[in-house]
């Protein structure tokens, strides 16, 4: 520690004095970045517990006051929150998997340069990209399909994200060599055995990436739902805090028991507080585990493509 201290002495001190400067001013742009990003955060988490009065009269600004957990007793009581964290779960895992299926064997047949009409393909998932059907048509397709009220209204219309295929695609050109493919098909492998066999073991990787980022955008979707669900029992858990933070519907259940407008108001307030924790925690506790596959899958696209 002390050869350490020692060390970033020496570096500092060799410094000229515009780079010292340079360095201070830098210190004190990030450090007030990162309090504008984080207190938010914080102050949401302290909202949560602190007695509503004081949050109302902004009294509670750095630490909690009067600290009371009856916010997550309510919102834990309520059936809409695990009827929510369930089918997010559920939309998430099947999903994803659909995502990651169909994304990387598009992004594998599209990487071969002996797959005719293979510009075609690409230029019509590219088109896709830019010019899409708009919502009202997308609406007209999955009602003709019979996909409305169902899970399959949140997975199938966007089974395949374009960015991601070209990520994915890059990756595959860039690590399976031909000469692979070559080498396997003469000892007989057909084209189906050599990507489970051989393709998918060689990209980790890239199915980590993948995986992330349909799980992520699953988790936190809430438009689609809104538009092509109206059974409430199918809400995922975005939709719910939805109607409990835009159009403040806290259900009866968490309410119930209160008699008065004004402690009713209370109450709301301090479940609004809670339901934003509740629905954050689990990515807030995944993401620096998985921060590092996001930096990654961002380097793979930008660097190779």
């Amino acid at each position: 520690m002390s050869n350490f201290v020692m060390n970033r002495t020496k570096f500092w001190a060799r410094k000229s004095r515009e780079d010292k400067i340079f360095d201070v001013l830098n210190l004190f742009l990030l450090s007030g970045l990162m309090l504008v990003v984080l207190y938010p955060l914080y102050f949401v988490v302290i909202a949560s517990i602190s007695n509503p009065d004081y949050v109302y009269n902004g009294e509670v600004w750095l630490w909690p006051k009067e600290i009371t957990f009856e916010g997550y007793q309510r919102i834990f009581q309520d059936g809409r929150i695990w009827t929510g964290y369930k089918n997010t779960i559920v939309y998430t895992v099947v999903g994803t998997f659909v995502n990651v299926a169909l994304t990387l064997m598009a992004a594998y047949a599209l990487s071969r340069k002996d797959l005719a009409g293979r510009n075609f393909f690409m230029f019509m998932f590219l088109f896709t990209m830019f010019f899409s059907g708009g919502l009202i048509p997308t609406y007209l397709v999955v009602k003709n399909l019979g996909l409305v009220n169902t899970m399959w209204a949140l997975i199938l219309p966007k089974a395949v994200a374009v960015w991601n295929l070209i990520v994915a695609k890059t990756f595959f050109q860039s690590t399976i060599p031909d000469e692979l493919l070559e080498s396997a098909q003469m000892d007989g492998c057909s084209n189906t055995k050599f990507f489970f066999k051989i393709v998918l073991p060689l990209s980790k990787p890239i199915v980590a990436v993948m995986v992330l980022f349909y799980a992520v955008t699953h988790w936190n979707s809430f438009f689609d739902a809104l538009i092509y669900l109206n059974d409430e029992e199918l809400y995922p858990l975005q939709l719910v805090l939805r109607s409990i933070l835009i159009q403040n519907e806290a259900s009866a259940s968490m309410l119930g028991d209160v008699e008065s407008f004004a402690a009713q108001q209370r109450i709301a307030d301090l479940i609004k507080y809670g339901v934003i924790i509740v629905a954050a925690v689990p990515l807030l506790i995944l993401y620096p585990f998985i921060q590092k596959y996001f930096v990654k899958g961002a380097m793979i696209g930008s660097i190779k493509g």
